[in-house]
């Protein structure tokens, strides 16, 4: 198995059962009861069956966790000194992992069927599949304190898929809880989205609020985001473990060097056409160009650049009210004065949000 995966393109495989991961469905219960899902309405309505394997198939037997390796080869945090550039979480700096995994699921799987039989099902991420837990139980590695999958190998640098199998495969070992006294990931969060090691807060993560949170970000976390556009790598990049992780050499997976450190302002002037044509093929166009737009607007108000100001002040009549709330509290933060001479657009306004955020602008 392992040799055919990794002719398949994973750098990393292991078996586990349905059943190895008992502790997995009650946090999922208390992060939910506790509604730290945010607006991720999904994650409660699949909870039967993202908590328990046999519920999304009854028929499961074994489940072979893969893993593909994504470290980069560069500093993911470099990126957050310059203030006037975009940081886009390393995963989402090439192209949509999702398909390319999955059609080396496929193969592997119609592999493993050829050799031994059985039925199978793929997933890759965007079914109810607690891959973490899953991979934990499967010997890829440990959930950290962060609650993300560490290596030791790989560091923190793994895309994750699953191959179900109506098969009886020997499960591997689990891998031993390695963080030992550590807390870096912890206390390197920018907006204490850690309520306690191993539980997190999405409602106050940076990845959550770039990426799943349809809505205006809280004014009081913002000014934590700094330039952070599309997810947070920051709990990842500062693990010590990943001294002994691999670059990412898989060509389909390759960085694309216009996402590395883009422009504030060119992304702010990103239509909806102009968006799609730029972020084709990548996981930052299910996002959307208001969101997206939303968040390079926050991080010109966190620049502190007074030469983006004309660009916030563009958007001061964008046609997405999301947009236009932004652009009023960038330009707010940049300069107060220049927002308060564009009184016209506020006169016209409709939309109850951006009414909002033009009276805490100017309280």
């Amino acid at each position: 198995m392992i040799a055919a995966a990794r002719e398949h393109g994973f750098d990393a495989v292991g078996v586990t059962r349905p059943d190895a991961t008992p502790l997995a469905k009650p946090r999922l219960e208390q992060f939910l009861a506790e509604g730290a899902h945010g607006d991720m309405d999904w994650m409660a309505t699949t909870a039967a069956r993202r908590g328990e394997p046999r519920a999304l198939w009854s028929e499961v037997r074994s489940i072979v966790m893969l893993g593909v390796n994504y470290g980069p080869e560069h500093d993911p945090l470099a990126i957050l000194n310059e203030r006037e550039r975009g940081a886009i979480s390393v995963y989402a700096q090439r192209e949509d992992y999702h398909e390319i995994i999955k059609k080396r699921l496929k193969a592997l799987a119609r592999w493993l069927v050829a050799q031994a039989g059985g039925d199978v099902k793929v997933f890759v991420d965007t079914a109810a599949v607690m891959e973490k837990p899953l991979a934990a139980g499967a010997g890829l590695g440990w959930q950290g304190k962060h609650t993300n999958l560490v290596s030791r190998e790989f560091g923190s640098w793994l895309f994750l898929g699953s191959i179900f199998t109506t098969l009886e495969l020997p499960p591997d070992n689990t891998e031993a809880d390695h963080c030992g006294t550590c807390t870096a990931c912890l206390d390197v969060c920018p907006t204490a989205a850690f309520p306690a090691p191993y539980r997190l807060d999405a409602r106050r993560c940076i990845s959550y609020l770039t990426i799943e949170h349809k809505g205006p970000i809280d004014r009081e976390l913002r000014p934590l985001m700094g330039n952070r556009i599309y997810g947070c790598d920051d709990c990842l990049a500062v693990c010590p473990w990943n001294k002994f992780a691999q670059d990412g050499r898989d060509a389909k997976l390759a960085l694309r060097e216009n996402l590395r450190a883009p422009k504030l302002a060119e992304l702010s002037r990103l239509d909806d056409a102009a968006f799609r044509t730029l972020f084709a093929k990548t996981s930052i166009k299910r996002t959307g160009r208001d969101r997206f737009v939303r968040n390079v607007l926050i991080a010109i108000g966190n620049s502190g650049d007074m030469s983006l100001a004309t660009d916030a002040e563009v958007r001061l009549a964008d046609p997405s009210p999301l947009v236009r709330g932004a652009a009023v509290w960038a330009l707010g933060r940049l300069d107060r004065t220049r927002l308060t001479a564009h009184a016209r657009h506020r006169a016209g306004e409709t939309d109850p949000s951006v009414e909002e955020e033009w009276a805490a602008a100017l309280a």
